[in-house]
């Protein structure tokens, strides 16, 4: 059964850098929306010790969540091998913490597209890594979803794995049955490139889904390939209410259908407030119905 989460993308700053919010105020303001469950982020929770983690799930159960997916950001292009094994431990603290608060998927990425490393060395550096974490993931039960990305808020540089051929290279390398993908269809958008194609090219290794819908304020996607040095997302793009954007979701979610897609689908939207969240959520639960049944 197809089930729908929401992820805070306009709340981000406020629950992960200046603290103004705390994960369990966006837990009972979300509760007013019709999901089923909440995507984490990574930098949600102050503390990692058992009775702040309990207390989460204590909030999550009384307002009938789940958190079937975390989202965090590996860093696996990093030249310095002991920086690397870092980043692995790190990956595997968060596939902990995944299992912890009930999940089943933990995201991970590539890193970032350091302007010194071939894409040779790059694709050798996440493929070992991300295979390192996959024992660690099963003795869990928790499932590595690798998204196509395009830029974490935090980083400095674009997502090594941004382009269509890259994300495939890596994960045709990595044959497990804890590993798949989060297909996020505006990031394939922003990279330039069709989101219909690379969905093709990696339906029936679908495990989850980000939705969102993106529009250009001004410019071309073109213009996009100069925000390298840009930190976050590049200014001219902006996120907008799913459904009203450059995303085909009929088109979409008719692929996953035919695939056997029977995952989460977790909304980045709501830059703009809580008005347009609800708007996204009332498109995507018409749309899943039509198609998922």
């Amino acid at each position: 059964m197809v089930k729908l989460a929401a992820f805070p993308k306009c709340f981000m700053d406020a629950l992960c850098v200046d603290r103004s919010m705390s994960i369990f105020e966006w837990i009972d303001l979300a509760s007013t929306l019709d999901v089923d469950g909440l995507e984490f982020y990574s930098g949600f929770v102050d503390s990692l010790d058992d009775p702040t983690l309990e207390k989460v799930q204590q909030a999550l159960r009384a307002n009938n969540l789940e958190m079937p997916m975390l989202c965090y950001s590996p860093n696996f292009t990093i030249a310095d091998p002991a920086k690397r094994r870092e980043e692995i431990a790190k990956q595997n603290a968060m596939i902990d913490l995944t299992a912890r608060l009930g999940g089943k998927y933990c995201r991970v990425l590539s890193g970032q597209a350091y302007p010194d490393i071939s894409r040779q060395q790059g694709v050798t550096w996440v493929v070992e890594c991300i295979r390192a974490c996959l024992e660690h993931a099963a003795e869990r039960g928790v499932l590595l979803i690798m998204e196509n990305h395009y830029k974490d808020n935090y980083w400095h540089y674009p997502e090594f794995a941004q382009k269509r051929e890259v994300f495939l290279e890596i994960i045709s390398q990595i044959g497990s049955p804890w590993f798949g993908v989060n297909f996020d269809p505006s990031n394939a958008i922003v990279a330039g490139e069709d989101p219909l194609v690379l969905l093709e090219a990696v339906k029936h290794k679908v495990l989850t889904m980000h939705a969102s819908d993106r529009y250009l304020e001004s410019g071309t996607l073109e213009d996009l390939k100069t925000q390298d040095g840009v930190l976050g997302y590049a200014s001219n793009l902006k996120h907008g209410v799913i459904g009203k954007g450059l995303n085909d979701y009929n088109r979409i979610f008719s692929i996953l259908k035919g695939a056997g897609f029977d995952g989460w689908i977790s909304i980045e939207d709501g830059v703009n407030g809580m008005d347009e969240l609800r708007q996204s959520v009332s498109f995507l639960r018409k749309k899943m119905k039509e198609h998922f049944g």
